[in-house]
């Protein structure tokens, strides 16, 4: 047998499975979502976005890149953010970094990773910022996880400065920004920073392009 077919099969046993719980289930999931959250996080295989917060499909609306970034000349991000927030009016956007990021580790290292290193470019940015903290640290695992924290703290930032987000603030005071960090070894959240309309209120008026 195929992997593919390995595959199909799976699907099929696990549709199977919700039918007998739920003989409505996709007819209902079919009609219409409305998730509460969006998740911004890593494209990491062992991430997986719903499972993580025991969320159920169509409670979460999700984009992932590598290194979880938000970059201001990403028109996938772009698009996602602007769907969710615009259209959906999620109330919550989630920004999901993990421990031991592999998009971490090769932007801090000085190796060639091709095309991918115009994407690393944006984390080398982060960095270098903050490369005086980062140095001071003894392990290398010590400076990816610090470096994990730093850079969703600067993801945060950088969603908070999208128009997409002050124009939501502006009009309906939503949605809260929350930048989290998952432990690979233990698999739990940790809240690192959080973000609302009146916290920033300051920041809306300073970068909003209205």
């Amino acid at each position: 047998m195929e992997e593919r077919d390995k595959l199909f099969l799976s699907n099929k046993a696990w549709a199977l499975e919700k039918l007998q719980e739920d003989a409505a289930y996709f007819s209902e999931l079919a009609k219409d979502q409305k998730p509460d959250y969006l998740w911004i996080g890593c494209s990491d295989s062992r991430v997986p976005a719903n499972e993580i917060i025991g969320a159920a499909p169509g409670e979460l609306f999700v984009h992932r890149n590598i290194a979880n970034m938000v970059v201001h000349t990403d028109l996938n991000l772009l698009s996602v953010l602007e769907y969710a927030v615009t259209h959906l009016e999620v109330k919550h956007i989630i920004l999901c970094g993990h421990t031991g990021c592999g998009g971490i580790k090769a932007a801090l290292s000085n190796s060639n990773f091709d095309l991918l290193n115009k994407w690393l470019r944006n984390v080398k940015d982060v960095f270098y910022h903050h490369r005086g903290e980062i140095k001071l640290l003894d392990s290398e695992a010590e400076k990816v996880n610090k470096m994990v924290e730093l850079n969703v703290i600067e993801q945060v930032n950088n969603l908070v400065k999208t128009s997409v987000v002050q124009k939501a603030w502006l009009k309906r005071k939503s949605p809260k920004i929350h930048g989290w960090i998952y432990d690979m070894e233990t698999g739990l959240l940790n809240s690192v920073v959080e973000k609302n309309f009146e916290s920033e209120i300051d920041e809306v008026f300073r970068f909003t392009n209205l």
